[in-house]
């Protein structure tokens, strides 16, 4: 703690003021309420108070209301870190719902376990199959089994079926990045050889893996009707893309402002990404931590194409993602710092560090980072995962490399051309409103 406690954020004293505190913004209790309006069949656990049944999730879950804290006890000595299966999503349309969890501890002789078993088929609907996302390929999923790991036995799980999706690890990914930013700073390329940098950087290969799993869990939950259990190894990384980015598609409250700041609280912060490790050095240090990895980042990556292909359908524009972006890696303010809620709770952040939702929930702030082009979409949304519907993400790994004098000047006109359409639309309507007013005046002006 010694070591926090001299970081910037404990200085920093904001100049703004601030008109909601963001700590406050978004409590797993206030989460409930909007769930409890649409069903009746979870409940909020403290069995996690203390964290001492699961270091790495907050002291609230919502699990399905007929199992008692004794058996989430029992189901949490059955999965990796503590990690049982929680809610994690709830779709209004259908009552289905996603899950995640870490890798049930099978081991090499096949362990099991009734109490994770009545979990999660409390979750399913009378005579409905789930599906279980592993976001390992088989090979990893059964290597992990002599570490004591594994994954679910149809035998014990007959009502699930399980998919794999393979989703690189975080080393991987922390690798793919380097040579991404060597090859986007690098001035000296041939076109070709630009082009097969970028290609050996594999991170476009790695943004399609995770829109399409996190569209697979979309699917079955919108387009089959089944509920769905996402879950790697300790499901703090691949499974937070994978459930995060699925609610982008399938939830439109996710694609305003505050509906994303909730998500990101949510399904990484209180979730127990380990923000503290992964982002420590960002791609530009020498040095390489172990536990160093771009996983938030490329989550982040994956919204801004989704953001790409759907212009309108988005209350908060790019900058938004760039704004957390910079956060996550370095920050005058204390939302990500630590690892873990229960770590945030001993630091005592929300005493005496700034809430980064303080300062972007501020009218000044929300208005430069909205799009001017949303217009509320109440539909799922399905992002294309073709090769040539992804694009790199100039905005962050180009940023320094081009002007924004012109992207600003073409931004502005925009924002521009929309107010005065906005103009002429009340034009148009206070015509037809006298038109139509002229019109029940005199008789003889009615249109035949």
């Amino acid at each position: 703690a010694e070591e926090f406690s001299l970081m910037y954020p404990f200085f920093y004293r904001p100049m703004f003021e601030v008109i909601e505190d963001g700590w406050n913004s978004f409590l797993p209790k206030d989460a409930f309420k909007d769930l409890e309006s649409m069903t009746d069949e979870w409940r909020l656990s403290e069995v996690n108070k203390d964290f001492s049944v699961c270091p790495s999730y907050p002291p609230l879950v919502a699990v399905p209301k007929d199992v008692d804290d004794d058996t989430l006890r029992k189901a949490a000595t059955f999965r990796h870190s503590g990690r049982f299966p929680v809610l994690s999503y709830y779709h209004k349309k259908n009552g289905m719902v996603m899950m995640r969890a870490g890798q049930p501890l099978t081991g090499t002789n096949g362990r099991r376990c009734k109490e994770d078993e009545k979990l999660i088929n409390a979750t399913l609907r009378p005579g409905k199959r789930g599906y279980i996302i592993d976001t390992r390929t088989i090979n990893v999923a059964q290597q992990a089994k002599a570490r004591g790991g594994g994954f679910e036995s149809e035998a014990n799980y007959p009502q699930w079926r399980r998919i794999h999706k393979a989703i690189e690890r975080s080393n991987v990914l922390q690798e793919s990045l380097i040579k991404l930013v060597e090859a986007c700073n690098d001035q000296s390329h041939s076109m070709d050889r630009w082009l097969s940098k970028l290609e050996a950087s594999s991170w476009q290969t790695h943004v399609k893996e995770i829109l399409t799993t996190a569209c697979l869990a979309a699917q079955c939950i919108d387009r089959e009707g089944a509920s769905v259990l996402v879950h790697g190894t300790e499901g703090t990384d691949s499974t937070l893309q994978v459930t995060s980015l699925a609610q982008i598609i399938l939830d439109p409250a996710c694609r305003t402002i505050r509906g994303f700041q909730g998500l990101v609280e949510r399904e990484w912060l209180q979730a127990g990404h380990p923000f503290r490790q992964r982002c420590a050095q960002s791609a530009y240090s020498n040095s390489k931590p172990r536990q160093e990895a771009p996983v938030f980042l490329l989550f982040l990556d994956c919204v801004w194409q989704i953001l790409r292909q759907f212009p309108c359908s988005f209350e908060f524009s790019e900058s938004f993602l760039v704004l957390l972006f910079e956060h996550a890696y370095a920050s005058q303010f204390g939302t990500f710092l630590g690892n873990r809620t229960a770590e945030r709770a001993k630091l005592s952040l929300p005493e005496k560090t700034v809430s980064l939702w303080s300062w972007v929930n501020r009218p000044q702030e929300l208005e430069r980072l909205s799009n001017p082009l949303f217009e509320a979409n109440s539909l799922v949304i399905w992002p294309s995962v073709a090769p040539q519907s992804l694009l790199l993400w100039e905005g962050v790994f180009l940023r320094w490399n081009r002007s924004s004098r012109c992207l600003d000047e073409a931004y502005e006109e925009m924002v521009h051309i929309i107010e005065y359409n906005k103009e002429l639309q009340n034009k148009v309507n206070s015509l037809r409103r006298q038109l139509a007013q002229l019109e029940t005046e005199d008789p003889l002006l009615q249109t035949p």
